[in-house]
């Protein structure tokens, strides 16, 4: 792995986050394996063992895939299943890659590594098209507002490298993608275990002109998250106070948006004021942005507590209702009318599931209208009620805003995730 402290050369480049996806046996891990060798992310000694145990084989070159799966196989052996991040490098800009399972009952873990992603790789087999897990993944990516999915077409070796073969895979996956308002829909084809245009182009399909896959991760724009476009927005963490100065400030992240000394804010109640501090762990600074962790001093006394939220620009109204697409996350069942708790921002309240209307099959063929009940890796269409009203607003920018979790009240575990306002179209 690459050392990203700051006094590393990489340092200065810029970080694109990205995503690979697809169905089991689609050559994902080679995919992946092939990425990091061929842009020499590889230890030596990981290269060594991969030569032994390849040979060990009898497998003709190396076994690319060797590079992953040791750690996918542990981890789909446990309880959980996680999303694997993996750094990579190049001389234009490091990447981190989230790796996610390909089995469909997964499909928590590809809303989670989709989620913190600009780019969506998405792996299918040449041989199959574009398949049930394609189509899955393809409206999970556009559920999350993830505008950017690259189709790598792999194993285009095994159907000969045709060109009809690909040209068949493109058009409808692209008639799929515009339908879902993917505005930035890419298909290569690849061999992964050849190397074929996942980093080098390839030799054996003159007809394919365009980019590999890496020269299309290595000039997408990358942008910090559209967070930073949003209008400000400061859910409180903590209120601190220091009497002996009468020092007041109100810390936490900044989750939207940007703030400079002097901006006028609101607040809740209809309350306005204006920025007199800002102050982060290197000092006073005149302005911060989204992601950054500050406290706010303020020209007025106003009475404020945890999870009350200062905003920016158009202050989104606090509610008693909203409607939300969830993403069941645990083996217990969440039926309509149930009571649990809402975390939003910093904020948690009891509420409950006023009613499910739907579970989705992002499929689009078997939609289940008005179920008694939804679980894990379930995506339902629901209202919230909530016993506080909350300021909560659509989901934009991937987790800036809009996102919330569905808490149980008895154990305090997560039940699911939650996207205000979204509806997964099929």
């Amino acid at each position: 792995m690459h050392d990203l402290s700051s006094n590393h050369p990489f340092a200065d480049r810029q970080t694109l986050r990205l995503c690979t996806a697809g169905s089991v046996d689609d050559g994902k891990s080679t995919f992946v394996g092939r990425l990091l060798h061929d842009t020499k992310s590889v230890l030596a000694d990981q290269l060594a063992s991969v030569e032994q145990t390849s040979a060990d084989r009898g497998f003709d070159g190396l076994d690319l895939s060797l590079l992953v799966d040791g750690l996918r196989a542990e981890r789909e052996q446990g309880i959980t299943i996680d999303v694997a991040y993996r750094y990579f490098a190049t001389d234009k800009r490091t990447f981190i890659l989230a790796d996610t399972p390909g089995h469909v009952q997964y499909t928590r873990n590809t809303v989670t590594g989709m989620s913190t992603s600009q780019v969506v790789v998405l792996l299918i087999d040449a041989r199959h098209g574009v398949v049930e897990q394609t189509v899955r993944h393809l409206n999970v990516a556009a559920l999350l507002g993830v505008k950017t999915v690259i189709l790598a077409v792999n194993k285009i070796d095994l159907v000969n490298f045709s060109e009809d073969v690909f040209n068949t895979i493109r058009d409808e996956f692209l008639t799929r993608a515009g339908e879902l308002g993917i505005s930035d829909a890419r298909v290569v084809p690849i061999s992964a275990l050849r190397g074929d245009n996942v980093v080098e182009p390839s030799e054996n399909m003159p007809w394919y002109q365009g980019q590999t896959v890496l020269q299309m991760l290595e000039e997408v724009p990358v942008h910090s998250g559209r967070a930073l476009d949003l209008d400000f927005r400061f859910p409180i963490q903590y209120v601190l106070r220091e009497h002996a100065s009468d020092y007041r400030a109100y810390a936490g992240r900044i989750t939207a948006g940007s703030i400079s000394v002097g901006d006028g804010i609101s607040a809740p109640y209809g309350r306005t004021t204006t920025v007199t501090h800002i102050d982060s762990s290197d000092g006073e600074v005149h302005k911060a942005q989204a992601g950054d962790s500050v406290a706010l001093r303020l020209a007025d006394d106003i009475d404020l507590v945890r999870g009350d939220l200062l905003a920016g620009g158009t202050r989104p109204e606090p509610v008693r209702e909203f409607a939300a697409t969830v993403v069941g996350l645990t083996e217990k069942n969440i039926a309509p009318g149930q009571a649990v708790k809402i975390r939003y921002g910093t904020s948690l309240t009891r509420g409950r599931v006023a009613g499910v209307e739907r579970i989705v099959d992002i499929d689009g063929k078997n939609n289940i209208e008005a179920p008694e009940h939804f679980g894990r890796n379930d995506i339902a269409h629901v209202s919230i009620q909530v016993a506080n009203e909350l300021p909560v607003e659509d989901y934009q920018a991937r987790g800036a805003v809009g996102n919330f979790l569905v808490i149980d009240q008895a154990s305090g575990n997560t039940l699911a995730a939650g996207l205000v306002g979204k509806r997964l179209t099929s």
